[in-house]
């Protein structure tokens, strides 16, 4: 009997839920799936499934082996796959799905890298805000910046963490001067996002202070923000990822730059860990090193 054989009918078996719909599954017959399983049960001198003519259910030791062969086949799959894939060059199309930051404001910093490095993967790339469900929409990967991630049934890998600075542009500073502490904000414009309208500023000793800001503009996106800003039209906050090259040409400045708003941490997700395909590995990596350079 080859052993790992039977683990993968009997695995099988018992997802499908039926030895007809197995043997479909494996290309195979009625017959051939009934006799791997009767010499698994005869080999371990224990009896797996209660069947009969109307339904089929696991016996407790069933339950125990099903549970042990779902493991070791995940494990067996994952070590041929990862040898397989150290020689695959990762190819076909990659659908991801990225906050609208990430796909506008920073797209020009970490695409053309990624396909110079991966010329042979093609990109549908999505760019909303909300979390869309990866499997149900067919997305390989999503990318989330936000707080601390609440349980998941995805998997999620911490990129990188940014923490969130206030700017402005030269123009504005000039018209309205420069803020020297948190409470002269109030007798500025300042430009909020979403529902984002108490603002909770950390100093570097760690003192915070929280209050209720009065928007002068408001928007249900960073990218008008972002115009606003640069146009001079009042005070942000973004992450210094989102802005860093800004404030390296001098687009932005710094306001209060004892302060920040706390951080945003950027996390990949995606639907399992196992099996994970060649080209979002390539990606995720791709995008953790782009954070890392970033930090």
């Amino acid at each position: 009997m080859n052993q790992m054989l039977a683990m993968r009918v009997f695995r099988c078996i018992v997802e499908a839920q039926g030895f007809s719909a197995a043997a479909e599954r494996l290309d195979t017959t009625h017959s051939s799936v009934s006799r791997h399983l009767q010499q698994l049960e005869s080999a371990l001198g224990v009896r797996l499934l209660n069947r009969n003519t109307r339904r089929m259910s696991l016996t407790a030791a069933g339950e125990r082996y099903y549970a042990a062969c779902v493991d070791i086949l995940d494990r067996v799959d994952a070590a041929s796959q990862a040898v397989t894939q150290e020689h695959e060059r990762p190819s076909g199309l990659l659908r991801i799905s990225v906050p609208l930051t990430l796909g506008t404001l920073e797209l020009g910093r970490w695409l053309p890298a990624f396909q110079q490095r991966y010329p042979d993967i093609r990109i549908d790339l999505s760019c909303s805000d909300p979390l869309v469900d990866l499997v149900a929409d067919g997305f390989d990967v999503a990318l989330r910046i936000c707080g601390p991630l609440a349980d998941s049934s995805l998997v999620a890998r911490l990129l990188g963490v940014s923490p969130q600075v206030l700017v402005a542009a030269p123009a504005y500073v000039f018209e309205h001067g420069l803020p020297r502490s948190v409470v002269e904000l109030d007798a500025h414009r300042l430009l909020t996002y979403a529902s984002a309208t108490r603002w909770s500023l950390v100093n570097e000793e760690g003192e915070s202070f929280s209050w209720d800001c009065a928007s002068f503009f408001h928007s249900d996106t960073i990218t008008a923000l972002h115009a606003g800003a640069l146009a001079g039209t009042g005070i942000a906050a973004f992450t210094l990822a989102t802005v860093q090259d800004d404030l390296l040409a001098g687009r932005l400045v710094r306001i209060l730059p004892d302060y920040t708003l706390g951080s945003r941490h950027c996390y990949a997700l995606y639907p399992h860990a196992r099996h994970l395909p060649v080209k979002v590995r390539a990606f995720v990596e791709h995008m953790a090193e782009y954070y890392r350079d970033k930090s």
